[in-house]
């Protein structure tokens, strides 16, 4: 892997990162502006040790050692750099498993945002997918039913993959709405530490970072990359609490690029388990063409502040 490569795959998981933590820095800013200057500072800098290194450090790690167990813990990590044919033979055997999994993930992620999620209509057809909401648990069920059936004729163990990621999508929309309604009490409630607030952010941060490092692997399979893009995406979305929300609240459509940046990539994981080799360079070109579509209709469509009159005088 050269040079300009790895420069290509981090700035794509950089990006990815960001704009798929856009409503976490949202949170983060409206229960932080109810905690104290010393509170802040602790959740701004142990938080972030915490978010980079516990979460966007050790899950990729841990699913893929998980889903190649005979690599080892340091296997794992390392796994993509090696020359080893053993090490690699364990990679290509294993990795369509995670990629159907994290593929169905991301699918059904992009789903219940197009079907169930309230949201700006940044395309014509939003609108009347989101006025057929009941559809979603049909539609889902029944993609998923296709991707076993067609797992199973390749790799019954593809087939279990497939099933997995549909069981991480409903457990982490669960936690999710369980966030939501602890963001409404820590707004609302006078009588709330700022250490369960804290703890409650940490929380409400573990779960909106699966997203980006279960696409991450769309990108690369080389857990380091997704630890530095992943990490420096982090940060990013650090500045944008503490800066930039009310800014970043008037680019209406983010959300949207970031969600069909999602679908994409599940596509890319699920063709790419079945075998077909997409180019390194997809996953980051597409993430940045399609977020940039949606920046640029955003900034079209912001409000435009009128000049003020010029007095006679001038």
């Amino acid at each position: 892997m050269d040079i300009l490569s790895i420069i290509l795959i981090v700035a794509g998981l950089v990006l990815f990162e960001t704009i798929t933590s856009i409503d976490n820095a949202i949170i983060n800013a409206e229960v932080l502006s109810t905690m104290s200057e010393r509170a802040k500072r602790w959740f701004m800098v142990w938080g972030l040790l915490f978010a980079v290194f516990a979460v966007r450090g050790l899950l990729p790690w841990l699913i893929v050692w998980m889903s190649t167990p005979a690599l080892g813990p340091i296997g794992a990590f390392t796994a993509t750099f090696s020359s080893d044919p053993l090490v690699l033979a364990a990679i290509e055997q294993s990795s369509p498993i995670l990629l159907i999994g994290g593929g169905t993930f991301l699918l059904f992620l992009f789903l219940h945002w197009l079907f169930l999620e309230t949201k700006s209509f940044g395309l014509k057809a939003e609108k009347f997918f989101a006025a057929k909401g009941v559809w979603f648990f049909a539609i889902v069920s029944i993609l998923l039913a296709g991707l076993v059936w067609f797992a199973l004729g390749k790799n019954p163990l593809m087939a279990f993959g497939a099933v997995m990621g549909s069981t991480a999508f409903f457990i982490v929309h669960g936690f999710r709405q369980n966030a939501e309604k602890a963001e409404e009490k820590m707004l609302h409630s006078a009588g709330m530490s700022d250490l369960s607030k804290i703890f409650y952010l940490e929380v409400i941060d573990a779960t909106f970072s699966i997203d980006g490092v279960v696409g991450a692997f769309a990108f690369t399979m080389a857990v380091p990359l997704i630890l530095i893009g992943n990490g420096i995406g982090a940060l990013v979305v650090r500045e944008l609490t503490l800066r930039n929300v009310d800014t970043i609240r008037k680019y209406q459509y983010l959300k949207n690029g970031a969600m069909y940046s999602v679908f994409f990539l599940g596509i890319i994981m699920i063709v790419d388990s079945f075998g077909v080799r997409i180019p390194f360079w997809v996953s980051p070109v597409i993430t940045f063409g399609v977020v940039g579509y949606f920046l640029y209709k955003s900034i079209r469509e912001m409000p435009k502040i009128p000049r003020a009159k010029k007095s006679p005088d001038e």
